[in-house]
């Protein structure tokens, strides 16, 4: 067995009701809250007010920053520690999916270092220090992971360019996980972040740093959302679907945080800084049927496995016949969860494909696939997602 290194910091609070916790929670960290969101609209506006609800009777002042979109850019990120600061924010929850939590990370970092987050980067010299106010995130999606790792994705406005802080000083201290919240998420929103729940783990099983550790969680994770994300996607109120897929996100965030992605994420993360109107797990569902016949052949035993779980008829087969059926098992589930794309049904073009092309091994994800792909293999896995057969527009 290679040697591992495990490390998970923060205090994961799961369960139905559990956000009845986040007043007393916060308060252990402060008595001045930033709370990072999307916009105070829709469903989520009662989950917002039910939370300043419970923080404020525990005795917490409240700023409402709701300023976060899809895809958080630095501006975004910019104008949320602008408020943190003229509030005096002693701590920063995050409530939502990755975007807001990632925000909320990057706003931890920016309103109390010099500069923007953008120069805190993973590869930059500088680095977050243990000035980074503490966040305490609460997941209303089952699909990031961020709520139990180091990582929060930023989008640079001027340069479309999409990348990341990396450091153990914004893992989140205390996270909820309350399934209860993931009831009112539209079936789109419930496709795409749980699809993003199995890249997390599967990415993170064929990783080339992985673990024995990891690939224990990332199975469990992958075998969750294979057996439950059809379930909640048909039926947003099942809680038993809600259940099994907010542990596999947590689960596979695990996986992320001490193994990493591959790949996909590199070309998905370029494809959102350079099409911010196309979701993550969107811009992972398009290529990821072109991604498996690419890289299958070079770890059959973990895409055996993967295969197995989506389809148990495989069981049967040797695992170099499981590995290359496990290709078309993702096929029927993408079709299965409506995530069956294009990238031109997506709106991207051409030109941006080029730039994406271009741009996807600026991150150093792609390193870690079992099979390395050349800028010009990238572009190729691009061209035949461009305009798939029977593919459809997002809903």
């Amino acid at each position: 067995m290679k040697p591992f290194s495990y490390f998970q910091p923060t205090d994961i609070r799961f369960g139905s009701g559990r956000i009845r916790e986040v007043g007393e929670i916060v308060r252990s960290f402060g008595a001045r809250c930033l709370m990072v969101t999307t916009a105070n609209t829709g469903d989520l506006a009662a989950i917002f007010a039910r939370i300043r609800g419970i923080l404020e009777a525990a005795g917490v002042a409240v700023a409402h920053f709701d300023g976060v979109i899809p895809n958080p850019t630095t501006d975004c990120i910019t104008a949320g520690a602008d408020m943190a600061k003229a509030f005096g924010a002693q701590v920063v929850l995050g409530v939502g999916g990755g975007s807001s939590m990632d925000a909320a990370k990057a706003i931890a970092v920016e309103a109390t270092h010099p500069g923007t987050s953008w120069d805190y980067l993973f590869f930059r010299e500088a680095k977050p220090t243990d000035k980074t106010l503490p966040v305490v995130a609460v997941s209303t999606t089952s699909g990031t992971g961020s709520h139990v790792t180091q990582v929060a994705v930023v989008t640079h406005t001027a340069t479309k360019t999409k990348s990341a802080i990396y450091n153990s000083i914004v893992y989140p201290r205390v996270s909820i996980v309350d399934p209860e919240l993931v009831l009112t998420a539209p079936p789109h929103v419930t496709a795409c972040t749980g699809f993003d729940v199995f890249c997390h783990a599967f990415e993170s099983y064929i990783h080339v740093g992985g673990s024995p550790y990891t690939d224990l969680l990332a199975v469990e994770a992958m075998r969750l959302a294979a057996n439950h994300l059809p379930a909640a996607v048909d039926d947003g109120s099942n809680l038993v679907a809600r259940e099994a897929m907010a542990w596999a996100d947590t689960l596979a965030g695990l996986c992320i945080a001490n193994a990493g992605v591959t790949l996909p994420h590199g070309i998905g993360m370029t494809i959102g800084g350079q099409c911010p109107q196309v979701a993550h797990g969107e811009a992972l569902a398009v290529i990821y049927p072109e991604f498996t016949r690419f890289t299958y052949a070079s770890a059959e035993a973990k895409f055996a496995t993967m295969g197995r779980l989506f389809n148990p008829a495989l069981v049967r087969e040797p695992d170099h016949v499981a590995a290359a059926e496990s290709c078309a098992a993702i096929d029927a589930f993408l079709k299965r969860i409506n995530l069956w794309l294009s990238l031109k049904g997506l709106g991207v073009t051409p030109e941006d494909v080029l730039a994406i092309a271009d741009n996807s091994r600026v991150l150093p994800d792609y390193k870690n696939n079992p099979r390395i792909a050349s800028r010009d293999e990238i572009f190729a896995i691009l061209q035949a997602s461009y305009d798939r057969e029977s593919a459809h527009q997002p809903v």
